[in-house]
């Protein structure tokens, strides 16, 4: 096993519960990465949220096929929730701790902390994430043909809970959906003036300057950063990451004219992130810009935002049945590195990678979760999505099969295909033994 993320954890744990030996390889903290603070496995180097937890969505319903599958990710993440309303949010210190202790001490895994730089010899599996290091990058695309398969993520910057202030931030969730009866999120309105005076400024802030390796960026749709969004035009961010809809201003009664919203990062409320502000301003612009925000007009920046290459490879052309590598049999890809995107999606692939290797071993065939199940619905898309077009994709409704009845209303289609994924899913999951 290559690569100790969430993808990489999962996929040990998963073949070490089926009775496989596991050597788990994590070049950390021998050599760190662009994004990595620390040496834990299953570090979360962006968000701390997994996103909703509502069982009617297709992140919902993802997490509940992880849960029934007795995912090592979803047990941590749920042992160290914090509050964000209906999302599963994490202590991220927490969370590593417990996957990083779990993995340790199980007795069917060693754990090396060494960088592999060429493609192992089978069994093996590869979950080295977006940000696989140079020289394994390079095999990979040896072993598959590929160039230029790679994209560009970014993170949201960190404040200090009490540098925020709070006679202009308000607490309140979207609607007033949060657990908490205050509310899960810190809210900093803003004027038409002060929202548009936010984006000139943002836009004219100095970006940091791509490295050799980063020349051409190809963001990712879901995590842009905010000073690409806003040049898409002065409105743009308003009616996206700072649309201020179902969030009343105290003060004034009204929805303010943009809202930034900041969520909890640890247990003990001490800091919080900028939901949406992935950004690759330099450092300094980044506190100027920022503190323009009302409510962080004097915030403390616990971590500011960065942006790095993600890798991954054309999974429709060089993945075969159960994520294995068509050139490499014996070889599995798990992870980010297969194409898709977020952290329980990544964690779903390490699971069938991870239980793959050893039904392999065991001399079975692959897993095949039915196409209406989430996990099912991702794996299609990695064998069958365009190859002309493929690019990295959250589990989301356009995914899964059409339901075999047509509704007139979104919700009711929607609300159709979740319940046609959690029947079938719980069949198919009943028809076979867990490790």
């Amino acid at each position: 096993m290559i690569g100790g993320g969430l993808a990489g954890s999962e996929a040990a744990w998963q073949a070490a519960r089926a009775g496989l030996s596991v050597t788990l390889f994590e070049m950390r903290p021998v050599r760190s990465t662009e994004a990595h603070q620390t040496d834990g496995l299953a570090e979360l180097v962006c968000s701390n949220s997994l996103k909703t937890d509502q069982p009617d969505t297709p992140a919902g319903q993802l997490k509940a096929e992880l849960r029934a599958l007795d995912s090592l990710i979803l047990q941590a993440a749920d042992a160290a929730r914090v509050p964000a309303g209906s999302a599963l949010a994490v202590d991220r210190e927490r969370f590593s701790r417990a996957v990083t202790e779990a993995i340790e001490h199980h007795p069917n895994i060693r754990v090396v902390r060494e960088e592999v730089t060429e493609l192992p010899k089978p069994p093996a599996i590869i979950a080295t994430g977006p940000l696989t290091a140079p020289a394994l990058s390079e095999a990979l695309k040896g072993a598959t043909g590929e160039t230029d398969l790679y994209f560009y993520d970014a993170i949201s910057p960190i404040v200090a809970a009490d540098s925020v202030n709070m006679s202009v931030a308000f607490r309140a969730s979207r609607w007033d959906r949060g657990e908490d009866a205050e509310g899960d999120y810190l809210n900093c309105p803003m004027t038409d003036g002060e929202y548009h005076a936010f984006v000139a400024a943002l836009l004219a802030a100095r970006t940091v300057e791509a490295a050799s390796f980063e020349e051409k960026a190809i963001y990712f749709e879901g995590c842009m950063p905010i000073e690409v969004i806003a040049a898409r035009g002065p409105e743009t961010l308003a009616h996206g990451p700072m649309k201020p809809v179902g969030l009343t201003d105290p003060r004034t009664g009204r929805w303010p004219y943009a809202a930034v919203q900041l969520r909890q990062e640890d247990l003990g409320r001490n800091y919080y992130n900028l939901v949406g502000f992935q950004t690759k301003l330099a450092y300094p612009e980044q506190e100027r810009v920022f503190r323009m925000i009302p409510g962080l007009e004097d915030a403390e920046f616990f971590r500011l935002g960065a942006v790095h290459r993600n890798t991954y490879v054309n999974a429709p052309r060089c993945l075969g049945p159960g994520l294995m590598l068509k050139e490499r049999p014996g070889v599995w890809l798990a992870g980010q590195v297969t194409g898709v995107e977020g952290y329980l999606e990544s964690t779903a692939m390490g699971m069938v990678a991870g239980r793959n290797a050893a039904r392999h071993l065991h001399g079975e065939g692959p897993l095949s979760p039915p196409e209406s199940s989430a996990i099912g619905a991702l794996l299609r898309y990695l064998s069958h999505g365009d190859p002309e077009r493929y690019q990295p994709m959250n589990v989301n409704f356009g995914l899964f099969p059409p339901p075999a009845v047509r509704a007139r209303k979104r919700a009711d289609r929607r609300r159709a295909v979740i319940e046609r994924a959690r029947e079938e899913f719980a069949a198919w999951r009943s028809s076979f033994p867990q490790p």
